[in-house]
């Protein structure tokens, strides 16, 4: 702990219906069709979408053959694939399942960068205090905040939960915001300046916390009925339908035009492998206006990262408006912890000009430690943190039901968007993320999921009824991790066999097929599921 507290405080003061089997055939040409409307539709990033991201250019010819091959989907399930066990590649972790399986560094980091990994994992838990403080590398707290350290939101680095009862809600938030409403708005959005608008009051985030001297602006309560679904063998399920609201509000009322979006933290292993991921091999199957015919039409969103805001893919965020792990942290610490950071220079967090109290509370900039309160070194432990949090291996994988369960999952559809394979690409700033096959099940595209999970908050590209594919890697050990089976961007699953009913819209073929399905296939597609 003082090695990591000297190091802190060293760096601020330096910076401070069984579905047909596509032939391959068909897939390529599926493939193909989706390339010519990534670099011609204008449905999917209007005339900004930036050039050079549709084409891979890290592979030769006879590499981009082999990337082909391995990434297409299998038809054979009398028998697990070839390094289908390492779903992470060389970067994945073999050490036994326990409550911390998902707090494990990738297994192919050399040793002096297993030191930066730790001096992250100290920074990720650290708790944050208020200012003024003598521990002045730590405060700069809030004002308005709804947890003290990252960790606290990622509990165990894994899935967040929502509120039970009494007990608080630090793992997910209400996202406020709402559409554009001017001319002025309207172009802002067009040009991928904003995502969206925030509360004119509470801002982009309801803050149930503050420093002493100031109030939480109010409390997210939940209301859940019951709805019960019978599948076609006569089993019922009961699902529970939230409804949201903000209890006692502190600054008035909200601004009637702003929806209420639940988010519960997602996962945090294997980050940095998806950000890896060839944006081209994203592109590729999206197919924004269905032009297969198939009823899937993944769409990407488009928005713009770096110090230069540049446009680029989406890949992170329940709607994938968020394109690199570094943009996602200094949101992060932006929105819940209320720090600042030189991508996110924000030293009051989420306040808003009519929160004249909150602005008048003390920050943690101080300008002998640097211009913000976490600083460019911090920025860099945390950002290699998040990217190095290793993937458990699969279990199980050759058991004949875990297979009978992947051709299920197979054969109904479900791989339409949880694209099962991908290679990294070769040039990327970490050697351990460079050319490695990974198998996170998810096409990092929005999809529109109906409007029962619709939340009608439009972000980026994104509309209310879209939502980004999540991955599926590691979700076997939900229970495990988190203490819990909560699923879906609000936690309303309590099993995967509930997230599974709640698909509609494009993922309602798929759907209704499981529904369909005989029991046996059923609990074979949940025991796939739980081997991931």
């Amino acid at each position: 702990m003082r090695r990591l507290l000297e190091f802190v405080r060293r760096s601020r003061r330096a910076d401070g219906s069984p579905l047909p089997r596509k032939t391959p055939a068909k897939l390529a040409r599926r493939r193909c069709i989706a390339l010519v409307m990534a670099l011609t539709s204008s449905a999917m990033a209007g005339d900004l979408q930036p050039a050079g991201l549709a084409t891979r250019t890290d592979l030769d010819a006879k590499d981009q053959a082999r990337v082909t091959a391995i990434t297409r989907p299998t038809s054979d399930f009398s028998r697990p694939e070839q390094f289908e066990l390492m779903q992470a590649g060389a970067g994945t972790s073999r050490k036994d399942v326990s409550r911390d399986s998902f707090s494990q560094s990738s297994a192919n980091i050399t040793f002096e960068e297993e030191g930066d990994f730790k001096l992250g994992n100290a920074l990720f838990r650290k708790n944050w205090v208020s200012s003024p403080s003598s521990t002045q590398a730590s405060d700069g707290l809030g004002p308005l905040f709804n947890e003290r350290a990252c960790q606290n939101c990622h509990l165990k680095d894994g899935r967040g939960r929502p509120p039970q009862g009494d007990a608080v809600t630090t793992s997910m938030f209400l996202r406020l915001a709402r559409e554009a409403s001017s001319a002025e708005e309207r172009a802002a959005l067009a040009d991928h300046k904003v995502l969206n608008f925030p509360d004119p009051v509470y801002g982009a985030q309801l803050q149930e916390l503050a420093v002493p001297g100031l109030r939480g602006e109010g409390r997210m309560h939940v209301d859940y009925q019951e709805r019960k679904v019978e599948l076609t063998d006569g089993v019922v399920i009961s699902l529970r339908k939230p409804s949201y609201s903000v209890v006692d509000p502190a600054y008035g009322p909200l601004d009637p035009r702003i929806t209420l979006s639940p988010r519960l933290t997602p996962p945090m292993i294997g980050l940095g492998l998806i950000e890896e991921i060839a944006p081209a091999d994203i592109l590729v199957r999206a197919d924004p206006n269905d032009g297969d015919g198939d009823g899937i039409s993944g769409r990407p969103n488009i928005v713009r990262d770096g110090p230069g805001g540049e446009l680029t893919l989406g890949r992170f965020g329940w709607k994938a408006q968020t394109a690199s792990i570094r943009q996602q942290a200094a949101d992060a610490f932006a929105g819940d912890i209320g720090i600042s950071t030189p991508e996110e220079p924000k030293h009051w967090g989420d306040c808003t000009a009519a929160q004249a109290k909150c602005l008048a509370m003390p920050t943690g900039a101080q300008q002998r430690l640097g211009p913000v309160e976490a600083p460019p070194p911090v920025m860099d432990l945390v950002t290699f943190y998040s990217q190095n949090l290793a993937v458990p291996a699969r279990r199980d994988l050759d058991r004949p039901d875990v297979l009978t369960g992947k051709r299920v999952f197979y054969e109904i559809g479900c791989i339409a968007c949880h694209t099962p394979k991908f290679v990294t690409r070769r040039g990327t700033p970490n050697k351990a993320q460079a050319f490695q096959l990974i198998w996170p099940y998810s096409d990092f595209l929005l999809h529109d999921m109906g409007p029962d999970l619709a939340d009608g908050q439009a972000v980026g590209e994104a509309t209310g009824n879209e939502w980004r594919t999540p991955p599926l890697w590691g979700i076997g050990l939900t229970e495990t991790i988190s203490g819990n089976s909560f699923f879906l961007h609000d936690g309303r699953a309590r099993s995967p066999t509930e997230a599974i009913l709640w698909h509609g819209g494009e993922a309602r073929k798929a759907r209704d097929r499981f529904a369909a399905a005989d029991a046996a296939d059923r609990d074979a597609l949940l025991k796939f599921l739980e081997s991931l």
